[in-house]
């Protein structure tokens, strides 16, 4: 009870809110086309399918805290100050030993995502902390080696991959460039600075080269141990040789993970370049269309993992910004947290069901789409089938309490026979007038987005 209550405590005291601080990962300044035909292939492929789940699960769920940055010292961190530094971070670190998931059900998870009409997932190997959500054999800092270590599931990568190809997704895995756990990251000999490396690369090469290596060996576990990945997702764009010299040799780390996964999609974020196969924009959505592959990653709540008493985005809310996401040519990666259990909770799989029942009827005018040159009107949003036959128009309402309008009107793609309902089929009544066309809309029961065939 008395560590319950602590938990409890230092969830409230750790941090604030990741989206109430500035560490969010800003878009890259243009992009280069992959030379690989194979992965451009893939990344078309990955294009349709529009709509996936990002999933942050470690020991920060265990106390319900933001996602490992409580161990940081940046000065945006908010912290227990009872307690010293290093209290704290025994205390962090111990957390492993209490980490046992007895409800673990990725089955759960893979029904929930694929009941929201989700097609695609990517879920946190391991994330900055270094604590590995696989059986790695490059550090005893593993799910497989503490508290769940007796548990037929231990290896829980392999169990969450195995879930969601059941039900065909593609399948992808997040990886912390960063190791905060690593001793050839965080070196004890030295005081923490930051997200960065704590030490001098220039002065001690030999050490850095074992961090290259180490990062090398963990990728190359999951990328030859766990069967077919299509998504390399590397988070920890500080990681590169323009800062302080941290090189881990993404050309070398890419032919050895292709080697195992042709095809292969790397995502090395916010680093502009051939490993950066598609931009990863943070919380935010693009404010116009781009002409290549990338992706809004935007959490259910206000976090990514796990927090008790979180605020969650609606269901109209979500698909609005689908909608607006994938006018704008983008994939969207929904961000849920599994409880330290290991199951979704209530509120979660409620609302998936909700934006699922909406894709079932109205998911025409989003998967498989393509962008339309005017893509945006009001509260009305645009895409297109890819022979260019039909155009589709989604209404999303900005207030989702009020009374819905008995019609909508916009300009330039106009029908050329008509209008069709995509819940139902049925053919709405329109006129055109002056460039403008207007359609009546039917009576509904519940406030929600609208989305329509226009032909």
């Amino acid at each position: 009870m008395r560590n319950k209550a602590l938990a409890l405590v230092l969830a409230m005291l750790s941090l604030l809110s990741a989206a109430q601080t500035g560490n969010i990962h800003e878009q890259s300044d243009g992009y280069e086309w992959p030379d690989d035909s194979l992965v451009v292939e893939n990344l078309r492929q990955w294009q349709d399918l529009k709509f996936g789940v990002l999933i942050h699960w470690g020991l920060y769920a265990v106390p319900g805290i933001v996602e490992s940055w409580s161990i940081c010292d940046e000065p945006w961190i908010r912290r227990d100050t009872t307690r010293t530094y290093q209290e704290y971070m025994d205390w962090y670190w111990g957390l492993a030993d209490e980490f046992r998931p007895t409800q673990f059900d990725p089955q759960q998870w893979a029904l929930a995502c694929c009941d929201a009409g989700m097609k695609y997932m990517i879920f946190t190997t391991k994330h900055h902390d270094g604590f590995c959500m696989f059986d790695s054999q490059q550090t005893d800092f593993t799910i497989a080696r503490h508290a769940f270590r007796d548990d037929e599931r231990r290896d829980v990568l392999r169990h969450v991959f195995e879930a969601y190809r059941q039900h065909g997704f593609s399948i992808g895995a997040y990886f912390s460039k960063p190791d905060w756990h690593s001793q050839f990251y965080w070196w004890d000999v030295f005081a923490k600075k930051g997200r960065h490396v704590n030490y001098p690369v220039d002065q001690y090469p030999w050490r850095w080269q074992q961090f290259q290596q180490f990062t090398h060996r963990q990728i190359e576990e999951i990328m030859s141990r766990y069967g077919r990945v299509d998504i390399l997702w590397l988070d920890g764009g500080w990681v590169h040789p323009a800062r302080n010299g941290q090189d881990i040799d993404m050309p070398g780390l890419a032919r050895m993970a292709r080697s195992h996964q042709p095809g292969l999609i790397i995502v090395d974020r916010t680093i502009r370049g051939p490993y950066e196969n598609y931009q990863t924009p943070e919380r935010t959505i693009p404010e116009r269309q781009l002409g290549y592959p990338w992706e809004s990653c935007i959490p259910l709540t206000d976090d990514w993992g796990y927090t008790p008493r979180a605020r969650y985005k609606t269901a109209n809310q979500v698909l609005a910004t689908l909608a607006e996401i994938v006018a704008k040519g983008g994939n969207m990666a929904l961000g849920v947290g599994p409880t330290p259990e290991g199951l979704l909770n209530d509120e979660v799989t409620s609302r998936l069901h909700q934006i699922g029942q909406w894709l079932k009827a109205n998911g025409q005018a989003i998967y498989s789409t393509t962008i339309t040159p005017h893509y945006h009107e009001g509260d009305i949003w645009f895409t297109a089938s890819k022979d260019g036959a039909k155009k589709y128009a989604i209404w999303c309402p900005a207030d989702t309490t009020a009374s819905g309008p008995a019609e909508l009107s916009w300009t330039v793609n106009l029908p050329r026979k008509g209008i069709r309902l995509l819940s139902t089929g049925k053919r709405l009544k329109h006129r055109v007038s002056q460039g403008r066309v207007t359609v009546a809309l039917p009576q509904r029961q519940k406030q929600e987005p609208v989305a329509m065939e226009i032909f």
